[in-house]
């Protein structure tokens, strides 16, 4: 099964996520998003200003929320309390970071 069939599978029946795959699918899918390989929405190809949106990335998304575990991270002086880790490697990314400025594991960043 495809990315797309198993967060379809699994948002309509939540008691697939006790299953490996189901659950791996939606971290899959998180992964691909971050790397901005899939977009929860997106530019129509056809052109225009029309915007389509992935329904099943929306999905994975909101399923993830339900998969992933509460973690504290410090970053002294701060503290954070979330289910989304931190996006890290900005250099690597070829990303400006500011101070204060937070990205979360599964946003693309896009250079320039």
């Amino acid at each position: 099964m495809e990315l797309q069939q198993l967060i379809e599978a699994a948002y309509e029946n939540r008691e697939l996520l006790k299953e490996v795959k189901y659950e791996q699918a939606v971290h899959d899918t998180i992964e691909e998003i971050d790397k901005g390989r899939v977009r929860v929405a997106e530019p129509d190809p056809a052109g225009g200003r029309e915007w389509k949106v992935n329904t099943w990335a929306k999905q994975a998304v909101l399923l993830y929320f339900g998969v992933q575990k509460m973690e504290t991270m410090s970053l002294p002086p701060f503290e954070f309390y979330d289910k989304m880790k931190l996006k890290t490697n900005y250099e690597e990314l070829g990303v400006r970071v500011v101070p204060h400025a937070v990205a979360r594991y599964g946003a693309y960043l896009s250079k320039g």
